[in-house]
């Protein structure tokens, strides 16, 4: 018996063979398609090199994808468990081709495939195709040599694939495998063709047609081939097997469901097993894939499963959490061929854990209250549950509806849906009320309008910087629109976007969103609204823009390049700040720029060079360590108890993004150098971060200080602009670099030299080395000696020297000297002991500070000095304190 995995690598390995190539599986998220939820086929990745939009360098290709159908319109999920062949995920194996071979070779290869290679016996085979493709009918009898009762004509469109209303289409083939009339069931297009005997194991597209119109379709110059297998139907076929829960994989997973849980795996529970086993391989792809549970699209989509699955565990009497534990048991199965599984184990582990933890704990809160409830509702022969008493269920203690609709179901109980509407949209009423009563604009009030139409914005930015979506929602001076001309000013909304909405210090990111016809709108900023909205801001460009477009989102690879590396820095930075101050550093603020990050953090006092030059040291040693950047899922409390800090600004839900980066502790090898709460986008490793370097601290507020620091491409840019600020004062000094310091002391040392100097001829000048300036006399006034004189340039802080130094050699005299520099004059008067009763220097002084415009003056009655800001009336306040003098 082959294994799943034997199967698997013999149908790739046979296309290869035959010069195709081997492409890995896309992800589970179609970003090259915003019209799904997941990938649910092996031709998503490819659908815009069959519509000619993308060229690959081969023409020939074969996939095993990974593939779900739990959303939108392919939904199988309340099946799942309960029939033969219902997945939410299921691998589907294929091979294309892009305009090289078609119809002939399609069929040979497939044919030569299933019977020579995988050994089918062809009496178990038959095939079917559209009833107006006699060319692939005329085809199989050559190849099979099958009569036409093995090859049936069908008229629906279940053998006419299309893509949509318009492009490629064209008729398909399907191989269906007869199990043996034993199992009930007819052939494809007879009255009983829902059995289970005929089980269509391979279809294949024959992509033939463009359809331009609803009523043209003309023949396409390429044709192209688009073939689907699912694995786990082949292997049930190859094993023998008539169920393909029990095919060898499948059935190692039920296995360790039932060892774990301790039951058997073919007993009263063998559905629980089923299902359990199904989901937990939907759930670990997913999360490895970028999607975690929440409350709006895929995330929601995602909790669904993940809460089926564990109401099951629930109901084989499981009461620890289940799921997590059946990983490794996953990932030893599938692991070889999805890296991805092996990758993101301790996130998928500690993600399940998590979600199971706490979905029990609602679960038995909320069956306690929904039992109260049925038994108030039994006694009064109700079997119908309250819409307000399902929304409060749902509201307060986080009871979905569809799991209040499941409980019931059980008990024959129904749940009043309109009612459970209509206390939802009251609950949204009074949010809107509350929100235009705040004191925020009027407008914003829209959003509330926006966010019920449109739901929130799925974020496709942590995987990725470029994606698909649909243009929802267009918003032109506060007004919902659904175009905009080129030149407008827009607020755009989508169904998804890699841009990050400016969160927690990240600024927003900025980009072009091309659509179809021409239209850009090149986007400068994403913010977020009502938290969950991503709105994009713009301006129009080339072509109008419309909504229900489809639109490429292409982030600017460089500025978010930028954004992650200071983002990460920013950890690393607070956490050394925290290692070298202390536990009291707390962050009061943040900005994360392209080009800069700005840290504000309660500190008391400065920091030292020392301080400085250790923190960048930390932060540089985590740089070069290079160690993975990883983001799980946890409740806050348990991510604070892991040692996570929680960011300034971010409001944190049930669940929060931790993020862990550097190297183990040495103490304490289970944790990392940085742990933080964090939603915004990170390095993916620390290496990539480049380099830190601190340009600046300062003070902001009592108590706080702030640290700004540059990384990367701009950290290399302010080093280069220091380095040529130090290359050009070396040249203008005319000495090297590192003897720069040396140069500029003795520069300084002579400098001080010569302001003595001078300062000391400003003085002889001044003294005159005898009784006055310039050995001149005193002057008689009043009967006083008097000594003035206006001197130039004479700092203001020497004239009472000065005035000291006339009084010792005049002996006898009233001294008043006014020095005038930069416009402005300083005064001093000064009185010799024996003239202390005849002249006042205050009373002086004060005259002569009248006339440069001074305001008073002060000292004592033999010393006293002033200003003034006129320079230019010195003569004047000189001829002022003699006037004074003279009385």
């Amino acid at each position: 018996m082959s294994t799943t995995s034997e199967i698997r690598r013999t149908f790739l390995d046979y296309f290869v063979k035959n010069d195709h190539r081997e492409v890995a599986s896309s992800p589970l998220v179609p970003l090259n398609d915003p019209t799904l939820m997941f990938t649910n086929a092996g031709m998503v990745q490819f659908k815009n090199v069959f519509t000619g939009a993308e060229t690959r360098p081969y023409n020939r290709a074969t996939t095993s994808q990974k593939c779900v159908r739990a959303g939108g319109k392919h939904n199988d999920l309340d099946n799942v468990g309960y029939t033969a062949r219902h997945h939410t995920f299921f691998e589907m194996l294929g091979n294309f081709s892009f305009g090289d071979y078609f119809k002939d070779e399609a069929i040979a290869q497939a044919w030569e495939l299933i019977t020579k290679v995988y050994g089918l016996p062809p009496e178990r085979l038959l095939v079917t195709v559209h009833s107006t493709d006699e060319e692939s009918a005329g085809i199989w009898r050559k190849v099979t040599g099958f009569p036409d009762s093995k090859i049936l004509r069908i008229p629906t469109s279940d053998n006419f694939w299309a893509m949509g209303d318009t492009g490629p289409c064209g008729p398909c083939t399907e191989i269906f495998y007869d199990h043996g009339d034993h199992i009930p069931g007819g052939p494809p297009g007879s009255p009983d063709e829902d059995g289970d005997r005929f089980i269509e194991i391979w279809n294949l597209v024959f992509m033939q047609y463009d359809q331009r119109t609803l009523d043209e379709r003309v023949s396409l110059p390429r044709p192209s081939v688009d073939t689907g297998m699912g694995l786990e139907r082949l292997a049930a076929v190859l094993q023998g097997k008539h169920d393909n829960y029990d095919i060898d994989l499948m059935r190692r997973l039920i296995e360790a469901v039932a060892q774990i849980a301790g039951t058997d795996p073919d007993g009263p529970h063998r559905v629980s097993h089923r299902v359990i086993a199904d989901h937990l391989r939907a759930c670990a792809f997913l999360i490895a894939d970028g999607v975690l549970p929440s409350n709006e699209g895929r995330g929601y989509v995602l909790r669904r499963i993940m809460r089926r699955a564990m109401r099951h565990g629930h109901m084989m009497g499981c009461r620890d959490p289940l799921m997590y534990r059946l990983v490794p048991a996953l990932c030893s199965a599938m692991g070889d061929q999805f890296n991805e599984l092996n990758r993101a184990e301790p996130l998928i582990v500690e993600t399940l854990r998590l979600e199971e933890t706490r979905f029990r704990q609602m679960l038995e809160r909320g069956l306690r209250l929904l039992d109260d409830e049925v038994a108030g509702m039994e006694a009064a022969s109700r079997t119908e549950l309250a819409g307000d008493v399902a929304f409060r269920l749902y509201d307060t203690y986080g009871f979905p509806l569809d799991l209040t609709q499941d409980a019931l179901r059980a008990r024959s109980m129904t749940v009043d849906v309109s009612g459970f509407q209509t206390a939802m949209e009251r609950q949204k009423a009074e949010a809107r009320k509350a929100w235009a009563g705040s004191g925020d604009s009027a407008t914003e009030t829209l959003w509330f309008d926006v966010q019920d139409r449109f739901g929130a914005t799925e974020f496709l930015g942590y995987t990725g910087t470029s994606a698909e979506g649909v243009i929802l929602g267009l918003v032109v001076d506060g007004t919902l629109v659904n175009e905009a001309a080129p030149g407008t000013e827009v607020l755009l909304i989508a169904n998804q976007t890699p841009f990050y909405a400016e969160s927690g210090g990240q600024s927003g990111d900025a980009g072009v969103i091309s659509v179809e016809g021409g239209g850009r709108v090149l986007v400068r900023d994403t913010v977020k609204k009502l938290g969950a909205l991503h709105v994009h801001v713009g301006t129009v460009a080339d072509a109008t823009v419309s909504t229900s477009q489809k639109a490429h989102f292409e982030v600017d690879r460089e500025r978010r390049n930028g954004l992650r590396a200071h983002h990460s820095a920013t950890h690393l930075l607070h956490e050394a700040l925290r290692r070298r101050l202390g536990k009291h550093v707390t962050q009061k603020g943040s900005l994360v720029a392209p080009d800069r990050l700005r840290f504000d953090f309660a500190q008391p006092t400065p920091l030292t060079r020392e301080d400085l030059a250790a923190i960048e040291a930390d932060v540089n040693r985590e740089i070069r360590e290079n160690t993975p950047v990883i983001t799980r899922l946890m409740e806050p409390e348990d991510a604070i108890k892991a040692g996570a800090m929680a960011l300034f600004g971010e409001k944190y839900g049930d669940e929060v993004r931790v993020v862990f980066m550097g190297s183990p502790d040495d103490q304490d090898t289970e944790r990392t150098f940085s742990i933080e709460l964090c939603g915004g986008t990170h390095a993916a490793r620390t290496g990539d971060i480049g380099v830190f370097k601190i340009v600046s601290e300062s003070a902001v507020a009592s108590g706080v200080r702030r640290i700004e620091a540059v990384t990367a491409a701009a950290a290399l840019e302010w080093i280069d602009e220091k380095e040529q600020l130090v290359d050009s004062l070396a040249r203008l000094l005319r000495t090297a670099p590192a003897e720069l310091p040396t140069r500029l002391q003795a520069m300084m040392d002579e400098r001080k030299k010569m302001e003595r100097e001078l300062s000391d001829m400003r003085k002889k000048l001044a003294t005159g080395g005898g009784a006055g300036p310039a050995g001149d006399a005193p002057k008689d006034v009043g009967g006083v000696p008097f000594i003035g004189r206006v001197l130039d340039g004479v700092p203001g802080k020497d004239l009472k020297g000065m005035v000291d130094e006339i009084k010792a050699k005049a002996g006898s005299a009233v001294i008043a000297l006014i020095s005038v520099a930069d416009g402005k004059a300083s005064l001093v008067v000064g009185v010799t002991d024996d003239l202390k009763g005849r002249a006042d220097a205050v009373a002086l002084v004060k005259a002569g500070a009248q006339a440069v415009g001074g305001k008073g003056g002060g000292g004592r009655p033999d010393m006293a000095q002033a200003g003034g800001p006129d320079g230019d009336r010195a003569g004047e306040a000189l001829a002022a304190i003699e006037a004074a003098l003279a009385g």
